[in-house]
């Protein structure tokens, strides 16, 4: 039985009065793993909630296999309804293919070949077998166990009810209950989120031995370079999204080389229109009727006038075609992307020691014997999910009061970004909101829109209409504008562009202050400079890793 391709044919979307997605067509074939790429607002998740049924788009159509499956940000399942309910539902599928081949199995036994009805039986019979080897049907119950261990529930009681869980479990409860169906296609938004690393990489293996076409919205550089075969990119081109075959470091060279071509194209035509202007005016003044002529070329005027002035008109008429061809045709000027301008992100103080931690407890939480964060630290903090990380830089910033001796630097100012960013006034702009919060002078004296996080386009939307990453973003602005002696960061590359989460990586490099940076972004623990403490169980320090030479 063929796997169905998802079909998308000029979709348009129109949100807020700004028109998100414009004609965009794909066809996500069986075998195929295709991840979005683009700047946080660009349409990512829209196109994806198309895709599902999950909103209409004002124009356009879609084509979609019937068994399509979707990551929800929310799990369609009410807080008393237990993990037990939720792998039933992913199980129902499976269990109804073996529960038919056993009916028609047994249909088959009592039929005689040759009687009525029995072609159909047969042929019936085949179709579901057919479908049930493509799901795994009888692999089902062995494979969510393997699932459930792989995404860090296996330990989980089945019996816990949803409302029990954590943000994080109940995120992976649904990325398991999806991988347990497999559907013939699969939508997945940010599925890496609440994943660490043994939990990415079985993502990773799960999803490309996947039969069915997959569409993935990441973020997560290292799990779109190791599953996606293509990639499309939403980000504003000269002819529309691209889609680039290979994944995300092939995509990523020719990026650039699209980008340079698209300017160059842009600044070429641009030099034309400007000499075309100024030679249809100039040659055009040349031959005006009226216009006096020099005592030299009075002499022999008559004999050529008519002549030269053919010429040089028919030179004046192409060039205003050509002029007119262009204007209507010219490639759009490539749009400002945003580039986090490079800042320090903290302030020099006085060299030594900002905080240290000695016997700190946070029951169930945390256990740190001993930390010191200097004031040039650049320290980053690892580790599986719940061991700690958050908890940790929440006791660093003073947020959360634990167990055991805690000292900081009398007046040390802190700063935290943390994994969750809300606003106490959603109704007030972008632009009022950073404002109010730095004070008139400092706001003037560092310009948001100079800081590249945001769009001039976006500051004066209120702060409840931004997506997850724009609010993320905003967040940031107002840390750097006023930069603190110790900048902690959550999981700072969360819901940022690729693009902005590298310009991010490097301001993260040697300058002053002190930085602490929780993560588990795998590319930008592979190119840390500084030091890195990785929490184990209960977050206490496992290993340590000085600077790389």
């Amino acid at each position: 039985m063929p796997q169905p391709a998802l079909l998308a044919h000029d979709l348009v979307r129109t949100l807020g009065g700004k028109r998100v997605l414009d004609g965009v067509s794909l066809t996500a074939s069986p075998g195929h793993r295709i991840g979005l790429i683009g700047e946080n607002g660009v349409g990512k998740s829209t196109l994806l909630r198309l895709l599902a049924g999950e909103d209409e788009p004002d124009a356009g159509r879609v084509t979609r296999p019937a068994d399509l499956g979707y990551l929800h940000q929310e799990m369609p399942f009410d807080a008393a309804s237990t993990i037990a309910d939720v792998l039933d539902d992913a199980l129902r599928e499976a269990r109804e293919d073996l529960a038919e081949l056993e009916f028609l199995s047994a249909e088959l036994a009592r039929a005689t070949e040759g009687s009525p009805g029995h072609a159909a039986l047969l042929d019936a019979y085949g179709r579901r077998l057919e479908r049930a080897q493509e799901k795994e049907a009888w692999d089902a119950d062995r494979r969510a166990a393997l699932v459930l261990d792989g995404l860090g529930l296996g330990a989980v009681g089945h019996d816990r009810t949803l409302s029990s869980l954590s943000g994080g479990q109940r995120g992976r409860l649904a990325l398991a209950a999806l991988l347990v169906r497999r559907p013939s296609a699969l939508l997945l938004d940010e599925p890496t989120n609440h994943l660490d690393d043994s939990g990415a990489a079985f993502l990773e293996e799960q999803v490309r031995e996947l039969p069915g076409a997959v569409l993935l919205a990441s973020h997560d550089r290292a799990f779109l370079d190791a599953v996606c075969t293509d990639v499309i990119d939403l980000d504003p081109a000269v002819d529309g999204p691209v889609r680039h075959g290979g994944n995300y470091s092939a995509y990523l060279s020719e990026k650039r080389a699209e980008r340079e071509r698209w300017e160059r194209r842009y600044a070429e035509e641009q030099e034309e229109i400007e000499a075309l202007r100024y030679s249809a005016g100039v040659t055009a003044h040349a031959v005006a009727p009226h216009r006096e002529r020099p005592d030299n070329e009075k002499m022999g005027y008559g004999h050529r006038s008519g002549r030269v002035q053919k010429q040089i008109s028919r030179r004046v008429r192409n060039a205003a075609r050509r002029l007119e061809e262009l204007e209507r045709t010219q490639v759009a000027r490539p749009p400002q992307a945003l580039r986090f301008r490079r800042t320090a992100l903290a302030v020099r103080s006085e060299e030594g020691t900002l905080t240290e931690l000695r016997d700190v407890r946070v029951p169930g939480r945390l256990a740190v014997d001993h930390l010191e964060v200097s004031a040039t630290e650049r320290l980053l903090v690892t580790g599986g999910n719940g061991t700690g990380k958050s908890t940790l830089l929440a006791v660093l910033a003073g947020r959360l009061t634990a167990q055991g001796d805690v000292r900081r630097r009398r007046g040390l100012t802190v700063g935290m970004l943390a994994q969750d960013t809300v606003f106490d006034r959603p109704e007030r702009t972008v632009r009022d909101t950073y404002e109010l919060t730095l004070g008139a002078a400092r706001a003037e004296a560092v310009p948001l829109a100079a800081l590249g996080l945001m769009h001039e386009a976006d500051l004066d939307k209120p702060v409840g209409h931004l997506s997850v990453g724009q609010r993320r973003r905003l967040a940031l602005a107002l840390l750097v504008a006023r930069p603190p002696a110790l900048l902690l960061l959550d999981e700072p590359t969360n819901h940022l562009s690729p693009r902005l989460c590298d310009e991010l990586e490097e301001a993260l490099g040697p300058g002053p202050g002190a930085i602490v940076v929780a993560s588990h972004d795998r590319w930008l623990r592979r190119r840390w400079q500084g030091r890195e403490i990785r929490l184990g169980p209960a977050g206490a320090p496992r290993r340590r890793r000085s600077p790389r030479g």
